[in-house]
């Protein structure tokens, strides 16, 4: 592979980076005091909306989606080092481009096996930015990290689905803006095929018997920026037969093409949020004396930036392999690399980010400095999209197999 960026790419990159200083940085403070003024928490500052309208007219607008019909035409490759760039800023600038988690990985899921309706319906006011969206497959009662044991039932009759069942941690969700849920549940709950009992339905967050009864929180936050993370019951919903996804019992399958994507452009975010953690650690270093002499000339404190520095080169090569493999031979051949990174990438920046927490002492975990809520958004994705011990043990029965 190449290792130097695109035409295109450097073009993105240096638009990108003078958006983040020029909009993006300044605005976070701003954000932080508009929310704690609005009436709810999960309302959106009036200065998110002004960023997204800013990204939107400077191009800077649904990067992640590779087809050229609804977003950039990007491949991996060249979207690595953009979305690189937002997770420095992690809960302002993945939104103002209109490249947040869940909504990205739904919008992948309409434009890839969404009907036409489906897409005029949901697609595109979620390309437009005009509301956001949830993915309601994680659920309390069972352990979710093996998709095949949830037990939400949508039930035919006649011509709808009638959904029942509970779910949490569903990303998104307590956002007004969030209008319509990605439903995982099993249409055949007694098939013989464990992977073919499940299916996706899209139903409206307005239809009756559909509940966000709490947010839950991540280490003590409540992810505003994000729309949080709720806890939702599905009583007896009714919606049509035409709200299916794909076909039945597909559900599995759609999950696992959603989720490759979801997983890199995870891994690449974090990449950013370990460079502005080693930006903040010099910063600090250098402006700090401790026993008579600077942070920056302890020899432990060089150690940790060193070896952070380190680090991150590591990551950011295998994010890159993976992305280039990712465009060259299809998700399925860089299955291995897709589940290399998702295990290496969040233990690495947690470890990075503790270091910098560290640094700052008791500014480390207060809400002075971004650190101590970035470590929970990083900490939390060594168990989202599958825990660490999933990739693990698939990635290791791959080994195996070449010597059995």
């Amino acid at each position: 592979m190449d290792f130097a960026f695109d035409a295109r790419t450097e073009e993105l990159r240096a638009k990108l980076l003078a958006f983040m200083d020029e909009h993006v940085y300044p605005a976070e403070p701003v954000a932080e005091e508009q929310r704690a003024a609005l009436a709810s928490p999960w309302d959106t500052p009036a200065v998110v909306e002004e960023l997204k309208a800013e990204a939107r007219r400077q191009g800077l607008w649904n990067l992640f989606l590779p087809d050229t019909e609804y977003g950039a035409g990007l491949t991996n490759l060249q979207y690595a080092p953009l979305a690189e760039i937002t997770g420095r800023s992690p809960h302002l600038a993945p939104t103002a481009t209109n490249c947040a988690a869940p909504d990205t990985g739904n919008m992948e899921v309409l434009a890839q096996f969404g009907d036409e309706a489906q897409k005029k319906q949901w697609l595109e006011p979620l390309l437009a930015g005009e509301i956001r969206s949830a993915f309601a497959m994680t659920e309390p009662e069972v352990a979710s990290s093996d998709a095949t044991n949830i037990t939400t039932l949508i039930e035919r009759d006649g011509d709808e689905y009638v959904i029942t069942g509970r779910k949490w941690y569903i990303s998104g969700a307590m956002s007004p803006d969030c209008q319509i849920f990605i439903v995982m549940g099993k249409t055949d709950p007694d098939g013989a095929d464990i992977r073919r009992q499940q299916s996706m339905v899209l139903v409206p967050r307005d239809t009756p018997g559909v509940t966000v009864q709490r947010a839950m929180q991540v280490f003590g936050y409540e992810d505003h920026s994000h729309g949080g993370h709720a806890e939702v019951v599905f009583d007896r919903v009714r919606v049509p037969v035409t709200n299916l996804i794909g076909e039945e019992g597909g559900g599995f399958a759609i999950a696992q093409a959603r989720l490759g994507p979801g997983r890199i452009h995870h891994c690449m975010r974090l990449i950013g949020m370990a460079e502005r953690a080693i930006e903040l650690m010099c910063r600090r270093a250098v402006s700090r004396t401790a026993f008579g002499k600077p942070l920056a000339q302890q020899g432990v404190v060089q150690n940790w930036i060193a070896d952070a520095r380190v680090t991150v080169e590591q990551l950011r090569l295998l994010v890159l392999k993976t992305a280039w493999l990712m465009d060259t031979v299809g998700n399925r051949g860089a299955h291995t690399e897709i589940q290399a990174i998702k295990i290496a990438t969040p233990r690495a920046v947690v470890a990075i980010l503790d270091r910098a927490i560290q640094l700052h002492g008791a500014g480390g975990v207060s809400q002075d400095f971004p650190l101590a809520e970035v470590y929970a958004a990083a900490r939390t994705l060594m168990l989202a999209d599958g825990p660490d011990e999933v990739h693990q043990r698939s990635l290791a029965r791959r080994e195996l197999k070449k010597y059995l």
